[in-house]
């Protein structure tokens, strides 16, 4: 999961944003970056002067790439109204919730050098996916291709031997959340697998030798140890990839209840997805 670095709160006068109190409460961690997560501008204004920080985690990535999950077959909480039943259950019948328990909820690739800015690429060269392309153009029968457009792009360098590494790296992260879930008694209604790696070609296969001739192996940032993490700091050893497990607003253990087989329809099917990119089946 994203590191949780604390919480903060406007001040009495209001004087500082939540913004400028971050700048303040960065400087105090280790973390190179951290960002105070807030909710959507044109979102309901939450009635708090409280603000959760958390890691960035595509922090240390030249030109990251983000792939956002959304997980279940059943995207609403016990607690959640009726309308908000009946919303949440319409999604699931006309999107991939339905049949293979996730929906690819966005994501952010660069294209490359030479990408021109227009209406569904940004200025800084990254084609954007936004919601409704999980919602409306992705099924059950192209939802392989949608990872292609994540994991492989010839235009950044991210060759086919590129792209079937990191689908393997992103696999064995996912069997690893799998193999937790199965082992806990919990539940997550609307959570999502958070998918980042490096989306230059350049830099990506460079990180990936270096990994490959230092005595580390290329394994996701969460299982190297403090000391390690301090070390990669201080000679800047470069990202490869990330997957991490967010968007907790609804989620609790439920001791007796088994482990939580909504979410992990979700995962399973993410896994055998990331198995066939990967040239392992």
């Amino acid at each position: 999961m994203p590191t949780f670095m604390g919480t903060l709160f406007l001040d009495q006068d209001q004087s500082r944003t939540i913004e400028e109190q971050g700048v303040a409460l960065i400087a105090q961690h280790t973390l190179p970056e951290v960002v105070p997560k807030k909710q959507k501008s044109t979102g309901k204004k939450l009635p708090t002067k409280q603000a959760v920080v958390l890691e960035n985690a595509a922090h240390g990535f030249k030109k990251p790439n983000i792939l956002d999950i959304k997980l279940g077959k059943r995207l609403w909480a016990d607690d959640a109204s009726e309308e908000k039943k009946i919303r949440f259950s319409k999604i699931t019948e006309e999107t991939t919730h339905k049949d293979l328990g996730f929906r690819i909820a966005g994501m952010r690739v660069w294209q490359g050098p030479g990408a021109e800015c227009k209406e569904d690429i940004d200025e800084d060269g990254y084609r954007i996916y936004d919601r409704e392309y999980g919602m409306s153009t992705i099924n059950k029968d192209n939802i392989e291709d949608a990872f292609k457009s994540f994991i492989f792009v010839e235009s950044a360098g991210i060759d086919e031997e590129l792209s079937r590494l990191v689908s393997q790296a992103f696999l064995a992260d996912v069997q690893r959340i799998q193999e937790v879930l199965e082992g806990e008694e919990s539940r997550m209604f609307s959570a999502s697998l958070l998918f980042v790696f490096e989306g230059d070609g350049k830099a990506l296969r460079a990180a990936m030798e270096e990994a490959s001739t230092s005595p580390r192996t290329m394994v996701n940032d969460d299982e190297v140890s403090s000391e390690e993490e301090e070390d990669e700091e201080d000679y800047g050893v470069p990202k490869i990839y990330a997957v991490k497990i967010i968007d907790f607003a609804h989620a609790e253990w439920v001791p007796g209840q088994g482990p939580d087989k909504n979410s992990l329809l979700g995962i399973k099917s993410v896994a055998g997805i990331l198995e066939k990119l990967g040239g392992l089946s």
